[in-house]
């Protein structure tokens, strides 16, 4: 079933309190499941979630009439955005009244909420992907691996994550290297500069991949161990995987795809070698799960814990719509 959506023409105020969701084949997510269930656990009476879908790198007067809609209305309380977190920042950082420290470093918009009549942007995904790392690694998988991380796509959940395992306070549990990959000279080197502002010292690597074999060659030189992160949006927002078929995962990887849902070819990719390279892998779901659940908390001005028996009941009730 796909949900009704809008797009940048077709936008109206809000009968309901609603939350919107920004990307591009909302209709098609399970949080269109999700939301009614978690609404009545967490007593959002009569609250709502409209999806907008906006075409990939949508022109800028598209995300401004969106941000608009959201600071004009009451009703319209707040939003997620996946997919065009860059893109929507630089359209509309000049109407935010706030913009929180994670956004301003990341140059990114993953959440709009309202409080005290200002609109306010924030960058979420640092604390999601954090948690959703937390929740599947090994206990001191670094330090007794020595491993890398590679982020193919270098969008917000890849500043998002490689911001994450680089931070000096996580001492010897950080990968040896970081590598990002993608095929837009212009991304690659908008994340160098976000990296240059972080107070590290975990080597980060950058490598133009225009094709999918280029990325299978940068695999190909990463340690036993290593976390190898699908952030493209390939298998979601668009059809394929940054890899070929071809490809070898390093011995004991960890393979990451943050979709949970679509056509999936990177998780394929990585099932099927699962056994033969003793593999570990992980779809997005935690990651879209904690993602909500953050965003939620701040648009309706609640508190949601990262753990425990109400974070499970959230858990459960989502999993029940899968």
């Amino acid at each position: 079933m796909t949900f009704p959506t809008m797009n940048a023409h077709d936008l109206r105020p809000a009968v309901v309190p609603t939350l919107y969701f920004i990307g591009v084949t909302t209709g098609r997510s399970s949080i269109q499941y999700v939301f009614p269930r978690w609404a009545d656990e967490l007593g959002l009476d009569g609250a709502v979630l409209q999806g907008i879908d906006l075409p990939l790198h949508a022109p800028a007067d598209d995300y401004r009439r969106v941000v608009e809609l959201i600071a004009g209305d009451p009703l319209s309380l707040g939003a997620l955005v996946t997919t065009h977190k860059i893109d929507l920042f630089t359209a509309c950082r000049d109407l935010f009244d706030e913009i929180d420290p994670f956004a301003l470093l990341m140059g990114e918009t993953s959440c709009i909420s309202k409080r005290d009549g200002k609109l306010i942007c924030h960058a979420k995904d640092p604390i999601s992907s954090g948690l959703a790392i937390d929740a599947f690694l090994p206990d001191a998988h670094w330090s007794r691996t020595g491993a890398d991380a590679l982020c193919m796509g270098a969008g917000g959940s890849t500043i998002a994550i490689s911001w994450y395992l680089s931070r000096l306070e996580r001492g010897l549990e950080r990968p040896g290297r970081i590598i990002v990959t993608n095929r837009s000279p212009q991304r690659l080197e908008h994340i160098r500069e976000i990296h240059r502002q972080l107070d590290t010292d975990t080597a980060f690597e950058y490598v133009l991949t225009p094709t999918s074999a280029d990325n299978d060659r940068v695999m190909a030189g990463l340690a036993s161990g290593s976390l190898v992160v699908n952030a493209t949006g390939l298998g979601k927002d668009a059809p394929g995987s940054p890899l070929t078929d071809a490809g070898v995962f390093p011995e004991r990887a960890i393979a990451w795809d943050l979709n949970y849902r679509g056509d999936l070819v990177f998780l394929d990719q990585a099932r099927a070698q699962e056994d033969a390279r003793r593999l570990q892998v992980e779809d997005g779901w935690i990651y879209f799960v904690h993602g909500w659940t953050q965003v939620i908390a701040e648009v309706f001005h609640i508190d949601i814990p990262t753990r425990g028996p109400s974070f499970e009941r959230l858990s459960e009730l989502a999993l029940a719509t899968r």
